[in-house]
């Protein structure tokens, strides 16, 4: 049964990674950026990637990754073990920047292909990080962002709606300190947990 699940996601991995959906609505091609492993325990759901993380071909590869490792009280090496967490962005690829500055939103059809296909084949899963505003909406419903971090509790221990942690959240962080206080060492224990 595991050998099953590990082809099939396989598949589905060089499937996502071989994606041109949108290939003409994005300004540097794609270049899918996920991973993930049947042994999988900790799904992070995150945006889209980056320039860097574009070039690099590495989730998380820049300021916004070292701050969500900081979070998590995890090294990169522990962060980047496919055996336990898996990195499935609502996009996976870079789409461009909007002219006011900024990523654009990620692709619409992205995470409806691909989500559905790939989730199912990581039966090991015990926590969900649903990072940014546009992971929160598609899998706890509409609402501020600050509203529905706020509401972590009945989520929590199975899932941790997050800020995006780009600069932009060092802001927030300042006017929602209770982010740090409540949340994070609690998101952390639950973390330390499920690696062992």
């Amino acid at each position: 049964m595991q050998s099953d699940t590990h082809f099939c996601l396989s598949a589905e991995l060089a499937a996502a990674r071989a994606c041109t959906l949108c290939a003409a609505e994005l300004p540097l091609g794609p270049r899918p950026v996920l991973r993930a492993s049947p042994t999988s325990r900790i799904l992070i759901i995150g945006q889209a990637p980056g320039t860097r993380v574009h070039a690099t071909g590495i989730p998380w590869n820049d300021a916004s990754g070292d701050r969500l490792r900081d979070w998590l009280a995890l090294d990169r090496t522990s962060f980047y073990d496919d055996s336990r967490i898996a990195i499935l962005p609502m996009g996976l690829c870079y789409p461009g920047r909007q002219p006011k500055g900024g990523d654009r939103p990620p692709m619409p059809v992205c995470a409806p292909t691909w989500h559905p296909r790939l989730i199912p084949l990581m039966p090991e899963l015990r926590l969900t990080l649903l990072v940014g505003h546009h992971a929160i909406s598609r899998y706890l419903g509409r609402g501020t962002m600050t509203a529905q971090i706020a509401a972590w509790r009945p989520h929590a221990p199975t899932r941790f709606p997050l800020p995006h942690p780009s600069w932009r959240s060092l802001i927030w962080e300042r006017r929602n300190p209770w982010f740090a206080i409540e949340v994070l060492p609690v998101l952390r224990e639950v973390v330390k947990e499920v690696m062992k």
